[in-house]
């Protein structure tokens, strides 16, 4: 029976953008958005707050919604796991840099830093193909964000 590992991801956004990341060292792992594992005692609104800022180093992100969830077979990739996966909407209230480099030091998959290149996509039609359904909700999101005040959301 394949062990199954509850998940949280991060659909951050900042006006009309969607944060996304790559790996400069592994470049195998794809685009990909913030997640990570629920730990235990954790509920996964608190795990999305706590991976988006480790993964990210940014502050000023407020939770703005869940989008949906999905249970996910990772045999593709290798792993005799399920993943059940939470997705949630963050807003980032700062003011992002367009790029950046942020080291994870509190990787639940490896003892290693990762260093992630953190990146803008907008949306709806720039996001790159992201690796392993990272971008399932994102109609969702994008359904969401039409409806927002033009501060948050996307231009009809």
């Amino acid at each position: 029976m394949k062990q199954v590992k509850r998940k949280v991801f991060a659909y951050i956004t900042h006006q009309q953008k969607l944060l996304v990341f790559s790996h400069p060292h592994a470049p195998e792992a794809g685009i990909q958005v913030p997640a990570g594992t629920i730990e235990e005692g954790e509920t996964p609104e608190q795990a999305v707050l706590r991976e988006a800022f480790e993964e990210t180093g940014l502050t000023h992100l407020i939770l703005h919604g869940f989008l949906g969830e999905q249970e996910r077979d990772m045999a593709d990739f290798g792993r005799e796991e399920i993943h059940q996966r939470y997705f949630y909407h963050l807003l980032y209230q700062g003011q992002p840099p367009a790029v950046w480099q942020h080291t994870e030091h509190f990787s639940s998959t490896s003892r290693d830093p990762h260093i992630f290149e953190f990146f803008w996509a907008t949306l709806p039609d720039q996001v790159p193909t992201l690796i392993a359904d990272h971008g399932l909700l994102l109609p969702q999101l994008i359904e969401r964000l039409q409806y927002e005040p033009m501060e948050y959301g996307i231009a009809k």
